[in-house]
C-alpha cells in the first residue's frame, strides 16, 4: 500500500498574480510521483478547496501564499520542493530586474506603477473577488485596462465600463485571455505577423482562431482588443464592444475590423450592428448563432475583402482515419473545450451532442485554466467514448507542449475504440510548434484541423450526424 506525502505551508505577505501561480502549480504538478499541487494566494476560496482535497492548512490570509503538494513519496515531495524554489527564484530575479529598472522600491499600487513606468496600458491578474478595485484604480489614472481575471460579478464589469466611458479610456474584459495591442501579446497570445486586420472579440479563443487562420493566409493583424465574454450580454450592452470599434475605425494602420463574439443578446447585437454601419472602415461581423457565419466563414470574408486568396486550411489525417457513422443509432459525440466561443461553434455546427467548456467560470474557480493546466479536462477525455471533439490553443503563457500530456490519453481513447477530432489553433511561429502539435497528435490517432468549424463538421460526421 502506498502512503502519499504532503507538504503544506504558508509564506506571510508574499505575493505573486495568478498567472505566475498557475504555471508554477503546472510545472510541480507534472513531475513525476506529483499528484496534485496548489500554488496560490490563500484566499477563503483557495484555501477551503486545498482543504477539501485532504491538506491540512493552517490559519492564512488572502495576502499570504499557499503551497500545498502531494506525491507518492518523500523523495518526490523533497524534489518537487525543490523545484518550487527553483520556480520561486525565477519569479524574484524577474521582479528585481523590474526594480532595478526603476532604481526605486517597488510600488504598491496599480497607479502607482503605472505612474513609475510611465504605462499606457494595464494588466490585471488577480483573483476574481479583488480585480474589481486594481481595475477601477486604473481606469481613475486614465488608463485602458486588460483584466484578466475571471469569476468577477457582472454588476462591478458594468460600474467599471461605465466609469472607463466617464474617462475616455477602454476596459477590455473582465475574462479577457487575449489582446494584441501595437503588435504586443497579452494573456493567451498567439505569435502574428502585424498587418491591416483589428479584431474586436467577445471571445478569447475566437479571437485566436479567427487571427490564426489570418496568418495561415499570410494576412497579418494590427491590434486585438478583447472587450470580455459578457461584454454583449444584456447586462453589459456592448460598452467595450462599442468604444473598441470606434478605436480601431480612427487607427490609420486598420484597415478591416472583423467583430466577433459568442451568442450576443439579440437587442446589443443590434446595437453594435447599427454602430458598425457609422464607422469609416468596414466590418465583417462573426456573431455566432443559428444561421451565422462561423469563425472560418467570416475569415474567408476578411481575406476577400482584403483581396488576398482562401487557401485550403491544414489538416492531419492519422494512417487509419476513422470511417463516418452509418446506421440508424448515431454514436455519441462528445465536445470537451477549453475555449468558450470556440464550443459554441462546435455546438451550433453539430447541432447535437454533450458539449463542455472547461474554460468557464465554473470549472476554472480556484484553478488554472484548461489551457494551462488540462487536468480536469484529461479526466473527462478518459471516461468518454463514441466521437470526441476538443480544441488545443496554442500561443504564449498556454501550456508549453499540450500533446506531451494529451496525446497518450487520445491514443487510450482511440484503443477503446472512440474517434478523436482536435482543433488545432495556433500559428507556425508560435512557441510550441504547430506542425510537431500536429504531428503527436496524429500520431497518436486524433484527426486534426486548424479549423474548428471544420473540426466539428468532421466529428458530426463520424458520428452520424450529417451536416
Amino acid at each position: 500500500m502506498t502512503t502519499n506525502a504532503d507538504r503544506v505551508e504558508v509564506r506571510p505577505g508574499v505575493y505573486h498574480d495568478s498567472v505566475s501561480l498557475m504555471r508554477v502549480s503546472q510545472a510541480l504538478g507534472s513531475r513525476p510521483g506529483v499528484t496534485l499541487a496548489v500554488v496560490a494566494m490563500a484566499t477563503d476560496l483557495n484555501v477551503e478547496l486545498a482543504r477539501e482535497a485532504g491538506f491540512a492548512v493552517p490559519p492564512a490570509g488572502p495576502t499570504d501564499l499557499l503551497v500545498a503538494i502531494r506525491a507518492g513519496g518523500e523523495a518526490e515531495l523533497e524534489e518537487a520542493a525543490a523545484e518550487l524554489e527553483r520556480q520561486f527564484a525565477a519569479l524574484a530575479r524577474g521582479a528585481a530586474a523590474g526594480g532595478a529598472a526603476t532604481g526605486e522600491m517597488a510600488p504598491r499600487t496599480t497607479r502607482a506603477v503605472a505612474r513609475v513606468f510611465d504605462a499606457s496600458l494595464v494588466l490585471v491578474s488577480v483573483p476574481g473577488e479583488h480585480a474589481f478595485a486594481e481595475a477601477m484604480d486604473a481606469v481613475e489614472a486614465g488608463l485602458p485596462v486588460m483584466i484578466f481575471s475571471d469569476n468577477v460579478p457582472v454588476e462591478q464589469e458594468v460600474l467599471l465600463k461605465r466609469r472607463a466611458a466617464e474617462r475616455g479610456v477602454l476596459v477590455m474584459g473582465p475574462d479577457c485571455g487575449t489582446a494584441v495591442v501595437g503588435g504586443a501579446g497579452l494573456g493567451f497570445a498567439n505569435v502574428l505577423r502585424p498587418g491591416p486586420v483589428g479584431v474586436v472579440a467577445a471571445s478569447g479563443t475566437g479571437a485566436q482562431q479567427v487571427t490564426c487562420l489570418l496568418d495561415h493566409a499570410g494576412a497579418g493583424v494590427s491590434h486585438v482588443l478583447g472587450v470580455g465574454g459578457r461584454d454583449l450580454s444584456s447586462a453589459v450592452g456592448g460598452a467595450s464592444t462599442l468604444a473598441a470599434l470606434a478605436a480601431l475605425d480612427a487607427d490609420p494602420a486598420t484597415e478591416l475590423i472583423v467583430l466577433i463574439s459568442k451568442p450576443p443578446a439579440p437587442e446589443v447585437a443590434q446595437t453594435v450592428r447599427q454602430a458598425v454601419e457609422g464607422l469609416a472602415t468596414p466590418v465583417v461581423t462573426a456573431l455566432l448563432g443559428p444561421g451565422q457565419d462561423d469563425l472560418t466563414a467570416a475569415t474567408e470574408k476578411a481575406l476577400r475583402a482584403l483581396g488576398l486568396p482562401v487557401p485550403e486550411w491544414p489538416s492531419w489525417t492519422p494512417p487509419e482515419p476513422s470511417a463516418p457513422g452509418e446506421g440508424p443509432a448515431p454514436r455519441e459525440l462528445h465536445g470537451l473545450y477549453s475555449g468558450g466561443t470556440l464550443c459554441a461553434e462546435a455546438a451550433i455546427i453539430a447541432g447535437s451532442g454533450d458539449f463542455t467548456d472547461f474554460g468557464d467560470d465554473a470549472y476554472t474557480v480556484g484553478r488554472p485554466h484548461p489551457m494551462i493546466d488540462p487536468t480536469v479536462r484529461l479526466e473527462a477525455l478518459e471516461r468518454a467514448s463514441g466521437v470526441v471533439l476538443l480544441d488545443v490553443v496554442l500561443g504564449h503563457a498556454a501550456d508549453p507542449d499540450p500533446a506531451e500530456r494529451l496525446a497518450p490519453a487520445v491514443a487510450r481513447a482511440v484503443g477503446r475504440g472512440a474517434s478523436v477530432v482536435v482543433a488545432l489553433v495556433g500559428t507556425a511561429s508560435d512557441p510550441q510548434g504547430l506542425g510537431r502539435q500536429a504531428q503527436s497528435l496524429v500520431a497518436a490517432g486524433a484527426t486534426v484541423f486548424t479549423s474548428n468549424a471544420a473540426a466539428a463538421r468532421h466529428a458530426a460526421s463520424l458520428a452520424g450526424r450529417s451536416r
